[in-house]
């Protein structure tokens, strides 16, 4: 079974599938998330036509989380933006990066 997946793996690096340059290091934190708290966001005007809003989210830094601020984005034409959000391992919690999205 491991070799068919490695074969996959393989299959997909090979078409594509996989870009090394856009692999990110990520961190488990073992801490639970911060509990919701309302933020009122002052979303400032967008500086671009069809801009898009990256919202911010909490981050793990110097072992604590940190609010990062939401800001603009020019828009990439054949794409849509997927938001970052904190995904729950059975190790603890890990950060799953936002993305550019084909459509």
């Amino acid at each position: 079974m491991k070799k068919i997946i490695s074969a996959f793996a393989l299959l997909a690096f090979l078409a594509g599938g996989v870009n090394l340059a856009e692999a990110k290091p990520f961190v488990v934190v073992k801490k639970e998330l911060p509990k919701r708290v309302l933020l009122i966001v002052n979303k400032p005007k967008c500086p671009y036509k069809h801009g898009v809003w990256i919202a911010g989210h909490w981050r793990w830094q110097n072992s604590q989380f940190v609010w990062a601020e939401g800001y603009w984005v020019k828009h990439r034409p054949g794409f849509t933006w997927v938001d970052g959000h904190w995904g729950k391992s059975h190790e603890g919690w890990i950060w799953i990066e936002g993305h550019w999205r084909k459509l």
